[in-house]
């Protein structure tokens, strides 16, 4: 007897096997986002969800950017940075999440401190 497998069967997860966590907003992005929006003047956002906090994220690195001090600007480098380590722990299934939302959380900071 001779079996067929399809190839999208092979990379299927099997059904036994467990889901891959999936990020979600930690505490501390919800300490994070009030000191974020403070910081171009914006109330901080209600309901935060992942995709929505990379959006805040953004929004502020684009508004400190545009700005001439060089600490704003330093400031936005770091949260460019924390845009792409959390997109990535979102999108990237093959990818070690922990280090991206570590490497994020270390640029998060580093922005909050520079621009204050």
């Amino acid at each position: 007897m001779t079996h067929h497998f399809s190839a999208r069967r092979l990379t299927r997860r099997p059904p036994w096997a467990p889901r891959p966590p999936r990020p979600t907003p930690s505490p501390r992005s919800t300490v994070a986002s009030p000191r974020l929006a403070v910081l171009i003047g914006s109330e901080p956002p209600r309901g935060l969800t992942p995709n929505r906090f990379i959006y805040l994220i953004q929004e502020v690195r684009d508004v400190l950017a545009g700005s001439s001090l060089g600490n704003f600007q330093d400031a936005s480098d770091h949260l460019d940075s924390a845009a792409v380590y959390l997109t990535d722990a979102l999108t990237e299934p093959a990818t070690d999440q922990a280090a991206l939302l570590a490497q994020a959380r270390i640029h998060l900071r580093g922005a909050i401190e520079t621009a204050s």
